[in-house]
């Protein structure tokens, strides 16, 4: 029989039986690619997805038993606020990052904590036992209910799965393990793919809870088709600079719980150590009496932090000024800049301009417009914003400040980190906020450098 060939866009998942040089779902150009399916691989796909749905039936909404979601707490609290609360059971987690940034360590010291309760198998298709073995004697870790099997062959995962029955399995990585009935190699569209179907099926079928670790590739998005999120229940980014000592954990994706919550870890000579106050960590050698720099309090999923960023802003010996950006939007920073130019007065455009956030933190919400362009001005100008003084808000192409969510929490968090004044946006506090706080409330850009610069 011949065999059957497709296209599959490595974007977005989007499949073809003919090759386009632009995917007709994601827009995105050279991202399909071939690959060929035994016809004896997919009669046997067909007969098992006809044999499971003759094995369903539709069931009334109201006469389904729901019981409480009973989780597994992982020991780690910055891991169990991400998730939720810990993993539930039959959940399927993808863990991403790039390489070395900390993925395996995390999921190994997680590992130490579950197997006082649950049992615990660790598939590695990229280390050799002893290797994991030596690894996890410099983390410290060492559990009976622990089991370790270096194996690629996803059939023989499985079976070995079948034999030892844990309640959790764990797979490093995604992109190591293949089917052997595929002819793709290990990594490619379609054996990724296959492998994740198979390992949500498990999951469900025999309420295990799953990891899997994948990779990033060089734009920062997880390795293999996008529908690889959409199988699993919760996605979790491991974000960081590799040369800095902070890691945050991100969720991007939770069935089980909120998303865009965060976990700082710290990366130390034993391994990933919980940062129980990311704001003071953050804050530990800011500078003072320096311009350039102003403290921004952000909402990270349900908690505020408060964070450092610097500017610097130096004439410039070319035509062309440049712009750099680290741990914010490069966009929005171009933005600020122009509204700073056209609102503010000040003459940037034969200026370099540098932002960068302290810690290796990215910050992505629009309350960290104002901090912005106050370290901006206050570089531009060489001349230092008050002590004690932080800020948040939004805004606007005329110059304006908008106003932003949960400002009382940030502005308790800021007192309770020793900061007095806090200029923000007008909106209405409430009498939740603290009595002795310097609130300072500006309806524009040009107000803001007034009262502080």
């Amino acid at each position: 029989m011949k065999q059957k060939t497709h296209f599959l866009c490595s974007d977005c998942g989007y499949e073809s039986p003919k090759w386009f040089g632009k995917c007709p779902s994601c827009g995105a150009w050279n991202t399909m690619s071939e690959f060929k399916i035994k016809p004896e691989v997919a009669t046997r796909s067909v007969l098992q997805n006809t044999k499971s749905l003759n094995n369903s039936k539709p069931v009334r909404m109201n006469e389904i038993e729901t019981e409480n979601e009973t989780r597994f707490e992982s020991g780690i609290g910055e891991l169990d606020r991400v998730l939720g609360g810990g993993a539930v059971h039959g959940s399927f987690v993808l863990v991403g990052g790039e390489p070395g940034i900390g993925k395996s360590t995390l999921l190994l010291q997680m590992c130490q904590e579950m197997c006082k309760n649950a049992r615990v198998l660790y598939v590695s298709g990229e280390e050799s036992l002893r290797q994991i073995r030596l690894r996890a004697s410099r983390l410290g870790i060492s559990s009976p209910e622990l089991y370790v099997l270096a194996e690629t062959d996803m059939e023989n995962i499985i079976s070995e799965t079948d034999i030892l029955q844990p309640d959790i399995l764990i797979i490093d990585s995604i992109q190591t393990v293949y089917r052997s009935e595929l002819q793709s190699a290990p990594g490619g569209t379609t054996q990724i793919k296959e492998c994740a179907m198979l390992l949500m099926q498990y999951a469900k079928r025999h309420s295990v809870t799953i990891f899997i670790v994948g990779h990033v590739n060089k734009e920062g998005t997880l390795a293999g088709p996008k529908i690889l999120e959409h199988m699993v229940d919760c996605v979790l980014y491991f974000e960081g600079e590799q040369t800095g000592p902070f890691r945050c954990l991100r969720a991007a994706k939770n069935r089980f719980g909120s998303t865009n919550e965060i976990g700082v870890f710290e990366m130390s000579d034993h391994g990933l150590l919980e940062v129980q106050n990311p704001s003071a960590a953050m804050l530990s050698g800011h500078p003072t009496g320096s311009p350039g720099n102003c403290i921004a309090c952000v909402i990270e999923g349900t908690r505020p932090l408060l964070a450092e960023v610097q500017a610097l802003v130096a004439k410039t010996a070319f035509g062309v000024p440049r712009r750099t950006a680290a741990g914010v939007d490069y966009n929005r920073m171009v933005l600020l800049l122009a509204i700073l130019e056209k609102r503010a007065g000040m003459f940037l455009s034969n200026s370099d301009a540098y932002v960068n956030v302290v810690g290796g933190m990215r910050l992505d919400e629009p309350a960290v417009d104002l901090p912005m362009v106050l370290a901006i001005a206050s570089s531009f100008r060489d001349k230092p914003l008050p002590e004690g003084v932080m800020s948040f808000g939004e805004v606007g192409l005329t110059g304006e400040l908008r106003a932003v969510s949960c400002a009382a929490q940030r502005i308790w968090e800021g007192y309770r980190l020793g900061f007095h004044t806090c200029i923000m946006p007008e909106q209405d506090l409430g009498d939740n906020i603290p009595k002795d706080m310097n609130i300072v409330k500006v309806k524009s850009v040009a107000e803001a450098l007034k009262m502080v610069l």
